[in-house]
């Protein structure tokens, strides 16, 4: 199930008044223009500095400007307004009742986004409920006054599970990106006055598992100790979907050639060329020339179909040689990959980034077997339109110098 965001979302009128405010750099011009009343808003602005703990605007002469904590939650509460007015954008475009979507986007509440989210993670109204700590009657009728506000369905029945029609996915992910860019905001303004309590969330595919990401955030804790730093791994597939719905803040591994999707930016690192690997004392290690009958008389271990190493491996043999194997475990586990290779004679290709600390104990070793055209190519995958916060920034640096 994706996961809830609890952060302490404000608002949305609340947040559209204090970016007109800051637009305008006047309350009354805020008022006229998003239709509330001057002390309406103030008691909005009142309420997000009491919420970040700093103020947001200072008067003078010229109007009311935003101090640098404004700047800094302005831009993020901006970028979160422009997910919500592109989601509503495509589920008014489905609607076809002529409603436009600025219209729209000023009339969800929050309560009914994180109600969308919840059962587009769940697919089912009670275990919505229960991932967002609410009844569910309460998250039943707030999705409800949801699809009735838009005029179109959102919700379609498949067997036991609820999925939600394809305009309404979108507006979940864009309300999922929209409430991260608020979490960000709120860390910034922390960090500006002095707090050190960023979170990232990094995706991590099996090559950086094993030495480049602990070695980067044990650079990244060094300088921010208090920095919460959560690894997922996974599938390539899940991992993505997380990335693209703001759940995840970046991936790292191999890249894909092309990019799977266009919303999503790689940056390479370096090249990483795999090699043959086996237990230090296999009976390779005592050839002197190494034949591709050789390595076929022993059983492998090797990732599962769709990854780029099985991509290679399976290109570096024959369909008739490999199906004459004497044995073959598929595995994504490195930890899986690693034992059954301390216990048999079995081989596996695999980047000897990933098997460093048991080179350096004497456990495991490339065999002498060139491997052409294997180098893969490493690096991040982020969203498009990612903004990092400066942990992010920090996480960013902190893997380059651990990158060989």
């Amino acid at each position: 199930m994706a996961e809830i965001s609890k952060t302490d979302i404000p608002n949305l009128r609340h947040l559209r008044a204090f970016c007109t405010v800051a637009g305008t750099r006047s309350v009354s011009r805020a008022a006229e223009r998003i239709h509330l009343s001057q002390p309406a808003i103030t008691q909005a602005i009142d309420k997000l500095e009491a919420r970040l703990g700093a103020p947001l605007f200072e008067q003078g002469a010229d109007g009311m400007t935003t101090t640098p904590a404004g700047r800094l939650f302005c831009v993020r509460a901006e970028r979160a307004l422009e997910f919500l007015h592109a989601g509503a954008r495509e589920v008014a475009k489905a609607a076809g009742r002529g409603r436009s979507a600025p219209d729209l986007d000023r009339l969800i509440t929050v309560a009914q986004l994180r109600a969308l989210i919840a059962v587009f993670g769940a697919g089912n109204f009670s275990l919505a409920a229960r991932a967002v700590g609410l009844s569910q009657p309460s998250i039943h009728r707030a999705a409800k006054d949801l699809e009735r506000l838009i005029g179109a369905p959102l919700f379609e029945s498949r067997g036991q599970r609820i999925e939600l029609t394809r305009p309404a996915e979108f507006l979940a992910q864009q309300a999922k990106l929209a409430f991260v860019e608020i979490e960000h905001g709120y860390v910034e303004v922390a960090e500006l006055l002095g707090g050190d309590s960023g979170r990232v969330v990094i995706g991590a595919m099996p090559l950086a598992r094993s030495h480049i990401l602990p070695e980067a955030i044990d650079r990244l804790t060094r300088d921010r100790p208090s920095v919460h730093v959560r690894v997922v791994d996974g599938p390539y597939d899940d991992l993505l979907y997380g990335l693209r719905h703001g759940e995840i803040d970046l991936l790292i591994g191999a890249l894909r050639e092309p990019a799977p999707i266009d919303d999503v930016e790689q940056i390479a690192l370096f090249d990483d060329p795999l090699a043959i690997v086996a237990r230090v004392g296999h009976p390779l290690f005592a050839y002197k020339m190494i034949s591709e009958a050789d390595l076929m008389a022993f059983p492998w271990v090797i990732s599962p179909p769709g990854a780029p190493t099985r991509s290679y491996f399976d290109s570096m043999f024959s369909k008739a040689a490999r199906e004459k194997l004497p044995g073959l475990i598929e595995t994504s586990s490195l930890v899986m990959m690693r034992g059954a290779l301390l216990r048999s004679d079995r081989l596996t290709l695999i980047s000897t980034n990933q098997i460093m600390t048991e080179q350096a104990l004497g456990l495991l070793a490339p065999l002498p077997v060139a491997t052409p055209g294997s180098a893969r190519r490493i690096g991040l995958t982020i969203r498009r339109d990612w903004r990092p916060t400066a942990t992010h920034d920090a996480l960013l640096a902190s893997i380059r110098a651990a990158c060989p």
